[in-house]
């Protein structure tokens, strides 16, 4: 965890999206999560100890000169919730300079997301959390549900049920530097020879 508010531990940056939520949006994929779903799309942002240490202002600033073309932020993981500080002061700030609007993926239960210390700071900002484990067995892979027991809490009257149908499953994108990025509830894994 990162225990410092204006630092968050970050796995991967998306400036735009358009199968992590309604619209086209930027995704945050901090780093770190000690659920361990087995099966979970990305092992890689589990351990603490990889990813990049990212000033919450510099998000802030480049979420910013995304404005005009976003609709909104994802944030996804790793596990966003055990880095509350700075999701909450990331969040905080989305909230009083943009118009933008947020969507949190976590692997945690509704049930322990209401103990979670601070909770009702971070779900005042958000408005959709997509909550539970990753059940490999129960996977149906539509609507930004990766598997039939997650749930989706509509936080604001900024979205609603229907909202989340036309989402496509995946996306792949090719950045200028060559990189591969598969992405979405449902993104295609590439195996090589």
């Amino acid at each position: 965890m990162t225990p410092h508010t204006s630092m968050l531990r970050m796995h991967h940056f998306l400036p735009i999206s358009h199968a992590n939520g309604p619209g086209a949006r930027a995704v945050i994929w901090v780093q770190g999560c000690s659920l361990g779903c087995t099966g979970c799309f990305n092992p890689l942002t589990h351990s603490n100890s990889a990813g990049e240490i990212t000033e919450v202002t510099e998000l802030i600033n480049l979420i910013i000169s995304l404005k005009p073309s976003i609709e909104g932020i994802t944030i996804s993981g790793g596990e966003p919730l055990q880095q509350i500080e700075p999701i909450i002061s990331l969040c905080t700030q989305i909230r009083s300079q943009t118009g933008l609007s947020i969507i949190i993926f976590t692997g945690f239960e509704w049930s322990e997301i209401e103990r979670i210390p601070r909770i009702e700071d971070l779900l005042k900002l958000v408005d959709v959390m997509i909550a539970g484990r990753f059940v490999q067995e129960k996977r149906i892979a539509r609507d930004l549900l990766g598997s039939s027991n997650k749930t989706i809490h509509l936080l604001s009257s900024r979205y609603r049920q229907s909202d989340f149908e036309e989402i496509p499953q995946a996306e792949i994108i090719i950045n200028p530097g060559g990189d591969i990025v598969s992405t979405g509830i449902d993104p295609l894994i590439f195996e090589y020879d």
